[in-house]
């Protein structure tokens, strides 16, 4: 009778640090890329990258090239989340930071146009971008599932309000939804400290109208309207397009009918100042701020959130 087999293993963390070596090394690289806008030069190894992501497997094609080709150009992806992505797909794990040491921005009015296409937003400068962000982005584009799942996790479990912002962001523009309806419940709780981030100075209109749409925000509809504002604003410079103009496709989500008599008075004043909320209903010829608030019950009702405020998330 034929005695069966054993399978044997070895130690594995000489195995992955042997692989580790191997990232962005020369030493039989076969494949060169350009990465990110700092145009860095990264070495890999074709046939690894190929077994273990069907997107490089495509760029790469089937057939061997010369030892060092001419260069991939990747330049959409910040050179540091290249590279943990590249560490994963060598020994299959990878160190997630909050924050990136390299400052690319990538936000709405930064380099990657999140809504538009990167055509449509000049570079500005930025505070350092949230690393975990990038390496999901990346691992949602390579289609990397694993990697895309360990970096939710991530995400999930050191959101804060310097993070939430951005993430929503990135769950909008992915479609992660339950990411994007974690992030939006954290917002409703912590409403007042997150429309202060630049992260939501540079929200997409897309990711900004599921806040504004919330029963649940913890804060006073006066406020909620200088936020808009300074959205508006924001994107107005970037863009070189009035303030009225950007701020179109939210302003209408503004609860008006929420502010108190004083508290409209000196929006129509600063309305007439800086024009925000049109003077005139598109097909009515009605005044939107004519009239709304007036009565008993607009200061009363000010806040969104009233009974949510303050729920742990």
């Amino acid at each position: 009778m034929e005695t069966p087999g054993l399978v044997v293993h070895g130690e594995s963390a000489p195995f992955s640090t042997a692989l580790r070596s191997l990232v962005n090394n020369p030493l039989y690289s076969d494949v060169r890329f350009v990465v990110g806008q700092e145009r860095q030069e990264v070495f890999a190894h074709r046939c690894l990258l190929a077994c273990r992501c069907n997107f490089f497997q495509r760029l790469l094609g089937p057939e061997p090239g010369p030892a060092v080709p001419s260069p991939v150009v990747l330049s959409t992806v910040p050179a540091d989340a290249f590279l943990a992505v590249l560490e994963f797909l060598y020994t299959n794990r990878v160190k997630l930071c909050r924050h990136s040491v390299s400052p690319l921005g990538r936000g709405l009015w930064g380099g990657r146009g999140w809504a538009e296409g990167p055509e449509k937003f000049p570079s500005t400068p930025a505070t350092a971008p949230l690393q975990v962000l990038e390496v999901l982005t990346a691992a949602v584009e390579y289609g990397l599932e694993e990697l895309r799942q360990l970096c939710l996790e991530f995400v999930v479990k050191v959101l804060d309000v310097e993070l939430v912002c951005e993430a929503l962001q990135v769950a909008v523009t992915f479609g992660l939804g339950p990411l994007q309806e974690r992030c939006i419940a954290f917002i409703e709780a912590h409403s007042q400290e997150a429309f202060r981030t630049r992260g939501f100075l540079e929200l997409s209109a897309p990711a900004l109208l599921p806040l504004l749409r919330s029963d649940k925000l913890c804060v006073d509809e006066a406020e909620l309207v200088l936020a808009a504002r300074s959205w508006a604003r924001v994107g107005a410079a970037v863009l070189q397009r009035p303030v009225a103009e950007v701020a179109a496709p939210v302003v209408r989500e503004l609860r008006l009918a929420l502010l108190a008599p004083a508290e409209l008075s000196a929006l129509e004043e600063q309305n007439r100042r800086e024009p925000l909320i049109p003077v005139r209903t598109r097909g009515t010829g009605s005044d939107p701020l004519s009239g709304v608030g007036k009565g008993a019950g607009g200061a009363a009702q000010g806040l969104r959130g009233e009974g949510h405020c303050g729920t742990p998330q």
